[in-house]
């Protein structure tokens, strides 16, 4: 049974995977270790982080038995895996650099961080000490996206058109803090090699154009006028498949926490690195379009 150490409760996910890990009549409960330790952090000049940090220590404290330490060293310390769930993508690389010498496996929630060159250099301290590091959207294991891509041949796919809602924090700019989930499917369905990209957008909406290096075409939709669905229309050579991220009960919480236990136990990310330093590129160019 793993000990598993969180940093950062200032993001539902905390909750939502110390659930999963944590209660055994959860049916959707995922084995092999439970949330034992964790450090609150939280940025001040962040309110979506700020505000949240106090409910979800006490949540993880009183109803998980978690213990609640001052540091992410004491964190590092006293557990075997480490999820880094701080939702200020700004400060990932300073909580990753505190505990990567302490050589255990670690999972950064989206957005790893917010540029390609801290991202590129988390992945050069992480092969450094040979450590597995891994950064994912949940939405990449989703039910409706994983069945529906093993029911085609990914080689008929001749483009793709990924959509949802996508809400805007100052401190997360742009597509790092939503736009990122519809990129995350977007490179799951068209693979990572990218080879430029174009964006608008207004008030309300924005649209994101990637070519992809074999002349693929893939967009992406964000929305702030209530929609709050994500889906995915792919084109195959002889019809479209729909891709409705929310067609199966099982959360796609639960998805990629299988996979990050598999990752802690087995020692080998299910990502490479390369895929994952390519979506930050991705995010970072279709931003410099933004007005």
């Amino acid at each position: 049974m793993l000990r598993i150490g969180i940093i950062g409760l200032d993001s539902s996910h905390a909750v939502e995977f110390t659930e999963l890990l944590n209660n055994d009549h959860n049916p959707y409960h995922v084995k092999g270790g439970k949330v034992v330790i964790a450090y609150p952090g939280g940025s001040k000049d962040f309110d979506l982080s700020i505000s949240r940090v106090w409910e979800y220590t006490k949540i993880l404290k009183e109803k998980y038995g978690v213990q609640i330490v001052d540091s992410p060293e004491e964190v590092a310390e006293n557990s075997d895996g480490i999820l880094i769930e701080s939702a200020d993508g700004r400060v990932h690389f300073e909580q990753f650099s505190k505990i990567v010498s302490y050589k255990k496996p670690v999972f950064i929630d989206k957005p790893m961080s917010l540029s390609f060159k801290e991202t590129s250099k988390m992945f050069g301290i992480a092969e450094k000490y040979g450590i597995p590091l891994m950064s994912s959207s949940a939405l990449r294991y989703a039910e409706g996206l994983c069945k529906t891509l093993s029911s085609i041949n990914k080689e008929d796919i001749i483009g793709v058109d990924v959509y949802g809602p996508m809400p805007l924090q100052p401190t997360q700019p742009g597509l790092f803090w939503y736009g990122i989930h519809m990129v995350e499917i977007l490179f799951t369905i068209l693979g990572r090699n990218f080879k430029c990209v174009k964006a608008i957008n207004n008030e309300d909406h924005d649209l994101v154009v990637g070519v992809w290096e074999d002349g693929r075409i893939g967009t992406v939709r964000g929305n702030r006028k209530g929609n709050n669905n994500f889906g995915a229309l792919i084109h195959l050579q002889k019809y479209t498949k729909f891709v409705d991220i929310n067609a199966f009960p099982k959360p796609y919480y639960a998805s990629i926490l299988e996979k990050i236990m598999e990752m802690f136990v087995k020692g080998i990310a299910p990502i490479e690195p390369d895929e994952t330093k390519q979506i930050i590129r991705f995010i970072e160019i279709a931003n410099q379009y933004r007005q």
